[in-house]
Protein backbone atom coordinates (compact mmCIF):
# COMPACT_ATOMS: atom_id res chain seq x y z
CA UNK A 1 0.00 0.00 0.00
CA UNK A 2 1.24 3.51 -1.23
CA UNK A 3 2.58 5.76 1.87
CA UNK A 4 0.81 9.23 0.17
CA UNK A 5 -2.76 9.70 -1.83
CA UNK A 6 -2.79 8.88 -5.70
CA UNK A 7 -3.36 12.60 -6.81
CA UNK A 8 -1.99 15.07 -4.28
CA UNK A 9 0.46 12.40 -2.79
CA UNK A 10 -0.87 13.87 0.80
CA UNK A 11 1.08 11.35 3.37
CA UNK A 12 -1.32 8.77 4.69
CA UNK A 13 -1.10 7.62 8.25
CA UNK A 14 0.28 3.96 8.54
CA UNK A 15 -1.51 1.29 11.28
CA UNK A 16 0.70 1.45 14.95
CA UNK A 17 2.79 4.91 13.39
CA UNK A 18 4.07 6.93 16.29
CA UNK A 19 3.28 10.64 16.36
CA UNK A 20 0.02 10.29 14.19
CA UNK A 21 -0.15 13.96 14.29
CA UNK A 22 2.79 15.00 12.66
CA UNK A 23 1.49 13.03 9.23
CA UNK A 24 -1.68 14.17 9.76
CA UNK A 25 -0.99 17.99 9.87
CA UNK A 26 1.32 17.70 6.91
CA UNK A 27 -1.66 16.70 4.58
CA UNK A 28 -3.64 19.29 5.82
CA UNK A 29 -1.04 21.87 4.77
CA UNK A 30 -0.49 20.54 1.65
CA UNK A 31 -4.44 20.85 1.58
CA UNK A 32 -4.04 24.43 2.37
CA UNK A 33 -1.83 25.59 -0.09
CA UNK A 34 -3.63 23.92 -2.99
CA UNK A 35 -7.53 23.79 -2.08
CA UNK A 36 -8.39 27.30 -3.54
CA UNK A 37 -4.73 27.48 -4.46
CA UNK A 38 -2.94 31.10 -5.20
CA UNK A 39 0.02 31.66 -6.83
CA UNK A 40 2.70 34.76 -5.16
CA UNK A 41 5.08 34.23 -8.58
CA UNK A 42 4.65 32.12 -11.78
CA UNK A 43 8.48 31.33 -12.53
CA UNK A 44 9.75 31.98 -9.57
CA UNK A 45 13.65 31.42 -9.29
CA UNK A 46 14.77 33.06 -6.16
CA UNK A 47 13.27 32.27 -2.60
CA UNK A 48 11.94 35.35 -0.96
CA UNK A 49 13.89 37.02 1.53
CA UNK A 50 11.40 36.74 5.12
CA UNK A 51 9.06 33.77 3.58
CA UNK A 52 5.28 33.82 5.05
CA UNK A 53 3.48 30.36 5.78
CA UNK A 54 0.75 30.15 3.46
CA UNK A 55 2.85 31.50 0.36
CA UNK A 56 2.60 29.57 -2.74
CA UNK A 57 5.21 30.03 -5.63
CA UNK A 58 5.43 28.05 -9.10
CA UNK A 59 9.17 27.27 -9.69
CA UNK A 60 10.99 28.13 -12.63
CA UNK A 61 13.63 25.55 -14.58
CA UNK A 62 16.39 26.71 -12.76
CA UNK A 63 15.69 28.05 -9.16
CA UNK A 64 18.28 28.61 -6.92
CA UNK A 65 19.03 28.31 -2.85
CA UNK A 66 16.60 26.82 -0.87
CA UNK A 67 14.82 25.93 -4.47
CA UNK A 68 17.27 24.48 -6.39
CA UNK A 69 16.81 21.10 -7.64
CA UNK A 70 13.40 21.81 -7.73
CA UNK A 71 12.71 23.39 -10.48
CA UNK A 72 9.13 23.36 -12.23
CA UNK A 73 7.38 21.87 -8.69
CA UNK A 74 5.26 23.91 -6.66
CA UNK A 75 6.66 25.39 -3.53
CA UNK A 76 4.53 25.96 -0.50
CA UNK A 77 5.98 27.66 2.50
CA UNK A 78 4.55 25.45 5.86
CA UNK A 79 5.10 25.35 9.21
CA UNK A 80 8.70 27.42 8.97
CA UNK A 81 9.95 25.90 5.64
CA UNK A 82 9.53 24.15 2.17
CA UNK A 83 6.78 22.05 0.84
CA UNK A 84 7.58 20.68 -2.63
CA UNK A 85 4.37 19.30 -4.50
CA UNK A 86 4.84 17.65 -8.60
CA UNK A 87 1.98 19.45 -9.94
CA UNK A 88 -0.46 17.68 -12.22
CA UNK A 89 -1.63 18.59 -15.68
CA UNK A 90 -5.04 20.36 -15.75
CA UNK A 91 -4.24 22.03 -11.91
CA UNK A 92 -5.56 25.42 -11.81
CA UNK A 93 -4.22 28.23 -9.72
CA UNK A 94 -5.05 32.49 -9.24
CA UNK A 95 -1.62 34.29 -10.46
CA UNK A 96 -1.92 37.67 -8.02
CA UNK A 97 1.09 39.07 -9.91
CA UNK A 98 -0.48 38.69 -12.89
CA UNK A 99 -3.98 38.93 -11.84
CA UNK A 100 -5.19 35.89 -14.01
CA UNK A 101 -6.36 32.49 -14.01
CA UNK A 102 -3.00 29.87 -14.55
CA UNK A 103 -3.37 25.96 -15.45
CA UNK A 104 -0.86 23.25 -15.80
CA UNK A 105 -0.32 22.04 -19.33
CA UNK A 106 1.46 19.07 -17.52
CA UNK A 107 5.04 20.50 -18.42
CA UNK A 108 4.56 24.83 -17.77
CA UNK A 109 2.01 27.25 -16.46
CA UNK A 110 -0.29 28.63 -19.20
CA UNK A 111 -2.54 31.92 -18.97
CA UNK A 112 -6.18 30.68 -19.28
CA UNK A 113 -7.81 32.71 -21.75
CA UNK A 114 -12.09 32.03 -22.85
CA UNK A 115 -12.59 31.20 -26.39
CA UNK A 116 -15.38 33.54 -28.03
CA UNK A 117 -15.38 32.30 -31.44
CA UNK A 118 -18.32 30.45 -33.03
CA UNK A 119 -20.41 31.01 -29.96
CA UNK A 120 -23.97 29.48 -30.36
CA UNK A 121 -25.38 32.87 -29.45
CA UNK A 122 -24.88 36.29 -27.17
CA UNK A 123 -27.63 37.55 -25.02
CA UNK A 124 -26.28 41.32 -23.28
CA UNK A 125 -29.71 42.18 -21.16
CA UNK A 126 -31.76 39.55 -22.40
CA UNK A 127 -31.64 35.62 -23.69
CA UNK A 128 -30.41 34.95 -27.20
CA UNK A 129 -32.39 32.22 -29.43
CA UNK A 130 -31.88 30.61 -32.70
CA UNK A 131 -32.92 33.74 -34.89
CA UNK A 132 -32.00 36.56 -33.29
CA UNK A 133 -28.23 34.61 -32.02
CA UNK A 134 -27.12 38.55 -30.78
CA UNK A 135 -29.50 39.70 -28.46
CA UNK A 136 -29.32 42.98 -26.47
CA UNK A 137 -31.58 45.17 -24.58
CA UNK A 138 -30.60 48.90 -23.42
CA UNK A 139 -31.52 52.04 -23.98
CA UNK A 140 -28.74 52.99 -26.87
CA UNK A 141 -25.86 50.79 -28.24
CA UNK A 142 -23.00 52.51 -29.58
CA UNK A 143 -20.60 51.57 -32.82
CA UNK A 144 -17.69 53.80 -32.42
CA UNK A 145 -14.56 54.49 -34.78
CA UNK A 146 -10.77 52.78 -34.27
CA UNK A 147 -9.13 56.10 -34.80
CA UNK A 148 -10.92 56.55 -38.53
CA UNK A 149 -14.20 55.77 -40.34
CA UNK A 150 -16.75 52.93 -39.03
CA UNK A 151 -19.04 50.88 -41.36
CA UNK A 152 -21.67 48.58 -40.36
CA UNK A 153 -22.20 45.95 -42.29
CA UNK A 154 -25.55 43.78 -43.46
CA UNK A 155 -24.38 41.19 -45.93
CA UNK A 156 -27.03 38.61 -47.56
CA UNK A 157 -26.14 35.34 -49.30
CA UNK A 158 -27.90 36.01 -52.48
CA UNK A 159 -29.97 38.83 -54.82
CA UNK A 160 -33.23 37.13 -53.99
CA UNK A 161 -32.49 37.47 -49.67
CA UNK A 162 -33.12 40.06 -48.15
CA UNK A 163 -30.37 42.69 -45.84
CA UNK A 164 -32.29 45.05 -44.14
CA UNK A 165 -33.01 47.20 -40.46
CA UNK A 166 -36.43 46.35 -39.75
CA UNK A 167 -38.36 49.33 -37.64
CA UNK A 168 -40.72 47.78 -35.32
CA UNK A 169 -43.38 48.48 -32.27
CA UNK A 170 -44.07 46.10 -29.61
CA UNK A 171 -42.58 43.48 -32.32
CA UNK A 172 -44.77 44.44 -35.45
CA UNK A 173 -42.81 45.56 -37.96
CA UNK A 174 -43.81 49.65 -39.34
CA UNK A 175 -40.77 50.35 -41.64
CA UNK A 176 -37.61 48.63 -43.36
CA UNK A 177 -35.06 50.03 -45.15
CA UNK A 178 -32.32 48.10 -47.17
CA UNK A 179 -32.01 45.58 -50.11
CA UNK A 180 -35.13 43.05 -50.20
CA UNK A 181 -35.11 40.45 -52.54
CA UNK A 182 -33.10 42.11 -54.92
CA UNK A 183 -30.02 44.95 -55.25
CA UNK A 184 -32.43 47.96 -55.23
CA UNK A 185 -32.68 50.19 -52.21
CA UNK A 186 -36.12 50.53 -50.60
CA UNK A 187 -37.82 52.19 -48.30
CA UNK A 188 -40.74 50.46 -47.03
CA UNK A 189 -43.66 51.45 -44.56
CA UNK A 190 -46.76 49.27 -43.31
CA UNK A 191 -49.64 50.25 -40.57
CA UNK A 192 -50.66 46.84 -39.61
CA UNK A 193 -47.32 44.81 -40.13
CA UNK A 194 -48.47 42.90 -42.79
CA UNK A 195 -49.69 44.90 -46.23
CA UNK A 196 -46.30 46.92 -47.35
CA UNK A 197 -45.92 49.71 -49.30
CA UNK A 198 -42.38 50.88 -51.28
CA UNK A 199 -42.08 54.51 -49.86
CA UNK A 200 -38.86 55.00 -52.49
CA UNK A 201 -37.01 53.05 -54.32
CA UNK A 202 -33.45 53.53 -55.86
CA UNK A 203 -31.99 51.51 -58.50
CA UNK A 204 -28.82 51.29 -59.95
CA UNK A 205 -29.72 49.07 -62.74
CA UNK A 206 -31.76 51.30 -64.00
CA UNK A 207 -30.94 54.60 -62.62
CA UNK A 208 -34.34 56.05 -61.54
CA UNK A 209 -35.41 56.57 -58.27
CA UNK A 210 -39.42 55.66 -57.57
CA UNK A 211 -41.12 57.65 -54.87
CA UNK A 212 -44.47 55.75 -54.87
CA UNK A 213 -46.45 57.53 -51.54
CA UNK A 214 -48.10 60.93 -52.39
CA UNK A 215 -45.67 63.67 -50.91
CA UNK A 216 -46.98 65.68 -48.35
CA UNK A 217 -46.13 68.72 -46.37
CA UNK A 218 -44.37 72.00 -47.04
CA UNK A 219 -42.18 70.49 -49.30
CA UNK A 220 -44.85 70.31 -52.08
CA UNK A 221 -47.28 73.04 -53.05
CA UNK A 222 -49.96 74.23 -50.54
CA UNK A 223 -52.58 75.17 -53.84
CA UNK A 224 -52.83 75.10 -57.29
CA UNK A 225 -51.67 79.02 -57.41
CA UNK A 226 -48.27 78.39 -54.73
CA UNK A 227 -45.13 78.85 -56.53
CA UNK A 228 -42.75 79.27 -53.69
CA UNK A 229 -39.06 78.66 -54.32
CA UNK A 230 -38.00 75.06 -53.51
CA UNK A 231 -41.37 73.40 -53.78
CA UNK A 232 -42.30 69.82 -55.56
CA UNK A 233 -44.89 71.03 -58.12
CA UNK A 234 -48.39 69.32 -57.86
CA UNK A 235 -49.28 67.44 -61.01
CA UNK A 236 -52.06 69.44 -62.67
CA UNK A 237 -51.29 72.70 -60.68
CA UNK A 238 -49.92 76.28 -62.16
CA UNK A 239 -47.15 78.29 -61.07
CA UNK A 240 -45.23 81.30 -62.44
CA UNK A 241 -42.24 80.56 -64.19
CA UNK A 242 -40.06 84.08 -65.02
CA UNK A 243 -37.27 84.11 -67.98
CA UNK A 244 -35.50 87.26 -66.45
CA UNK A 245 -36.63 87.23 -62.91
CA UNK A 246 -39.23 90.02 -63.62
CA UNK A 247 -42.97 89.84 -61.81
CA UNK A 248 -45.40 91.95 -61.72
CA UNK A 249 -48.06 91.71 -59.06
CA UNK A 250 -51.90 92.79 -60.67
CA UNK A 251 -55.15 93.32 -59.57
CA UNK A 252 -58.62 92.71 -61.37
CA UNK A 253 -62.44 94.23 -60.32
CA UNK A 254 -65.50 94.75 -61.84
CA UNK A 255 -67.70 92.66 -63.57
CA UNK A 256 -66.75 89.79 -66.78
CA UNK A 257 -68.18 92.86 -68.97
CA UNK A 258 -65.93 95.64 -67.98
CA UNK A 259 -62.85 94.33 -65.93
CA UNK A 260 -60.38 97.05 -64.83
CA UNK A 261 -56.79 96.37 -64.49
CA UNK A 262 -53.84 97.67 -62.77
CA UNK A 263 -50.92 97.01 -61.27
CA UNK A 264 -48.04 97.98 -59.00
CA UNK A 265 -45.20 98.19 -61.49
CA UNK A 266 -44.34 99.65 -65.09
CA UNK A 267 -43.90 96.61 -67.65
CA UNK A 268 -42.79 99.36 -70.10
CA UNK A 269 -39.15 98.13 -70.22
CA UNK A 270 -39.98 94.49 -70.54
CA UNK A 271 -39.60 92.61 -73.27
CA UNK A 272 -42.54 90.29 -75.02
CA UNK A 273 -42.43 86.50 -74.02
CA UNK A 274 -43.23 87.16 -70.14
CA UNK A 275 -46.76 85.68 -68.74
CA UNK A 276 -48.85 88.19 -66.71
CA UNK A 277 -50.81 86.60 -63.58
CA UNK A 278 -53.46 87.75 -61.88
CA UNK A 279 -56.00 86.87 -59.13
CA UNK A 280 -59.37 87.11 -59.93
CA UNK A 281 -62.12 88.27 -57.18
CA UNK A 282 -65.66 86.58 -56.31
CA UNK A 283 -67.48 88.57 -58.98
CA UNK A 284 -65.15 87.53 -61.75
CA UNK A 285 -64.69 84.46 -61.34
CA UNK A 286 -66.96 83.35 -64.37
CA UNK A 287 -64.65 85.99 -66.99
CA UNK A 288 -62.98 83.92 -70.00
CA UNK A 289 -62.31 86.70 -72.33
CA UNK A 290 -60.92 90.41 -71.98
CA UNK A 291 -60.25 92.83 -75.03
CA UNK A 292 -57.21 95.26 -74.12
CA UNK A 293 -56.91 98.39 -76.39
CA UNK A 294 -58.34 97.07 -79.44
CA UNK A 295 -56.40 93.58 -79.65
CA UNK A 296 -59.00 91.47 -79.24
CA UNK A 297 -60.06 88.54 -77.07
CA UNK A 298 -57.33 87.23 -75.13
CA UNK A 299 -58.70 83.92 -73.45
CA UNK A 300 -58.34 83.85 -69.31
CA UNK A 301 -57.32 80.62 -67.41
CA UNK A 302 -58.99 80.79 -64.26
CA UNK A 303 -58.98 78.33 -61.38
CA UNK A 304 -60.27 78.13 -58.19
CA UNK A 305 -58.76 78.11 -54.24
CA UNK A 306 -60.67 78.66 -51.43
CA UNK A 307 -61.56 82.24 -51.18
CA UNK A 308 -59.07 83.83 -53.65
CA UNK A 309 -59.34 81.85 -56.99
CA UNK A 310 -56.46 82.69 -59.37
CA UNK A 311 -55.79 82.68 -63.69
CA UNK A 312 -53.42 83.24 -65.86
CA UNK A 313 -53.75 85.98 -68.79
CA UNK A 314 -53.25 84.46 -72.07
CA UNK A 315 -53.04 85.50 -75.96
CA UNK A 316 -52.43 84.77 -79.19
CA UNK A 317 -49.98 87.55 -80.25
CA UNK A 318 -46.40 88.76 -78.87
CA UNK A 319 -46.23 92.19 -78.10
CA UNK A 320 -46.28 95.22 -75.91
CA UNK A 321 -50.34 96.70 -75.40
CA UNK A 322 -51.30 99.58 -73.87
CA UNK A 323 -54.37 100.21 -71.28
CA UNK A 324 -55.47 103.06 -69.34
CA UNK A 325 -52.11 104.23 -69.60
CA UNK A 326 -50.78 101.21 -68.39
CA UNK A 327 -47.69 99.13 -70.22
CA UNK A 328 -48.58 95.34 -70.70
CA UNK A 329 -46.99 92.19 -71.98
CA UNK A 330 -49.00 89.74 -73.21
CA UNK A 331 -47.71 86.25 -73.77
CA UNK A 332 -48.18 83.42 -76.53
CA UNK A 333 -50.99 81.17 -76.06
CA UNK A 334 -50.29 78.12 -73.67
CA UNK A 335 -51.53 75.53 -75.83
CA UNK A 336 -52.82 72.55 -74.05
CA UNK A 337 -55.20 69.28 -75.53
CA UNK A 338 -55.65 65.47 -75.69
CA UNK A 339 -55.68 63.41 -78.21
CA UNK A 340 -55.80 59.63 -78.79
CA UNK A 341 -52.25 59.48 -77.74
CA UNK A 342 -53.01 61.11 -74.78
CA UNK A 343 -52.08 65.15 -73.18
CA UNK A 344 -49.78 67.55 -74.17
CA UNK A 345 -49.37 71.31 -72.90
CA UNK A 346 -46.63 73.61 -74.91
CA UNK A 347 -45.75 76.75 -73.18
CA UNK A 348 -43.96 79.44 -74.93
CA UNK A 349 -40.96 79.28 -74.33
CA UNK A 350 -40.76 76.14 -76.43
CA UNK A 351 -41.12 73.82 -72.79
CA UNK A 352 -43.19 70.92 -73.85
CA UNK A 353 -44.96 68.02 -71.84
CA UNK A 354 -46.65 65.25 -72.74
CA UNK A 355 -48.42 62.91 -70.68
CA UNK A 356 -49.32 58.61 -71.56
CA UNK A 357 -50.91 55.98 -69.99
CA UNK A 358 -50.16 52.79 -71.31
CA UNK A 359 -53.19 50.10 -69.91
CA UNK A 360 -52.54 46.16 -69.09
CA UNK A 361 -51.52 44.53 -71.32
CA UNK A 362 -47.59 43.08 -72.76
CA UNK A 363 -44.67 43.22 -70.82
CA UNK A 364 -43.09 45.57 -73.77
CA UNK A 365 -45.87 47.85 -74.90
CA UNK A 366 -45.21 51.22 -76.70
CA UNK A 367 -45.63 54.70 -76.67
CA UNK A 368 -46.81 57.60 -78.46
CA UNK A 369 -46.55 61.01 -77.67
CA UNK A 370 -49.64 63.58 -78.35
CA UNK A 371 -47.53 65.91 -80.00
CA UNK A 372 -43.98 65.65 -81.52
CA UNK A 373 -40.70 66.99 -79.72
CA UNK A 374 -38.09 68.34 -82.24
CA UNK A 375 -35.28 66.77 -80.11
CA UNK A 376 -35.70 63.12 -77.92
CA UNK A 377 -37.23 64.48 -74.71
CA UNK A 378 -36.47 63.51 -70.90
CA UNK A 379 -38.82 60.66 -69.73
CA UNK A 380 -40.16 59.31 -66.52
CA UNK A 381 -41.40 55.87 -66.66
CA UNK A 382 -43.56 54.91 -63.58
CA UNK A 383 -45.69 51.43 -62.89
CA UNK A 384 -49.44 51.86 -62.17
CA UNK A 385 -50.11 49.41 -59.56
CA UNK A 386 -49.84 48.19 -55.94
CA UNK A 387 -47.41 45.50 -56.77
CA UNK A 388 -43.78 46.25 -56.46
CA UNK A 389 -42.78 46.82 -60.13
CA UNK A 390 -39.64 48.03 -62.11
CA UNK A 391 -39.92 49.97 -65.15
CA UNK A 392 -37.73 50.54 -68.12
CA UNK A 393 -36.97 52.62 -71.23
CA UNK A 394 -35.88 50.68 -74.25
CA UNK A 395 -35.56 53.31 -76.71
CA UNK A 396 -37.03 57.22 -76.33
CA UNK A 397 -37.59 59.18 -80.05
CA UNK A 398 -39.05 62.46 -80.80
CA UNK A 399 -42.19 60.39 -81.47
CA UNK A 400 -42.30 58.08 -78.47
CA UNK A 401 -40.80 55.58 -76.51
CA UNK A 402 -40.81 51.78 -75.69
CA UNK A 403 -41.32 50.32 -72.34
CA UNK A 404 -41.06 47.17 -69.96
CA UNK A 405 -42.20 46.23 -67.16
CA UNK A 406 -40.60 43.70 -64.22
CA UNK A 407 -41.28 42.41 -60.39
CA UNK A 408 -38.66 41.65 -58.20
CA UNK A 409 -37.82 38.80 -59.80
CA UNK A 410 -36.98 40.01 -62.83
CA UNK A 411 -39.85 38.57 -64.46
CA UNK A 412 -41.98 39.70 -67.06
CA UNK A 413 -45.15 41.94 -65.39
CA UNK A 414 -48.11 43.14 -67.80
CA UNK A 415 -49.75 46.38 -65.34
CA UNK A 416 -50.23 49.39 -66.52
CA UNK A 417 -47.91 52.07 -66.76
CA UNK A 418 -47.57 55.61 -66.76
CA UNK A 419 -45.16 58.22 -68.53
CA UNK A 420 -43.99 61.92 -68.56
CA UNK A 421 -42.12 63.19 -71.35
CA UNK A 422 -40.38 66.85 -71.44
CA UNK A 423 -38.67 68.20 -73.82
CA UNK A 424 -38.96 71.21 -76.39
CA UNK A 425 -41.52 71.72 -79.49
CA UNK A 426 -38.92 74.15 -81.16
Amino acid sequence: MSDVTARLDLPLIKPSQAQKHVTHNEALQVLDGLVQAALDETGATTPPFEPVDGTLFALGASPTDEWSDQGGKLALRAGGGWIFIDPEQGWQAFDKAEGAFKFYDGSIWKTASQNLENLPGVGIGTTSDSVNRLALSSDAALFNHAGAGHQLKVNKAGSGDTASLLFQSGFTGHAEMGLAGDTAFSIKVTDDGSTWFDALRASAATQTVEIDLPITGTAVQQSAIDDTTGRVLLTGASATVLTGGFESRVSVSGTPDALVITTDASLASVPAGYMIRFRASATNIGATTLDIDGLGPLACVTRTGGALPAGYIRSDVDTVATFDGTVWVLDREVESDTNANGEYTRLADGTQICSVLLTAGTFVQSATWAAAFSDAPKVVCSPVTSQARVASLDSVTTTGADTRLYDLSGGQATEDRSLVAQGRWF
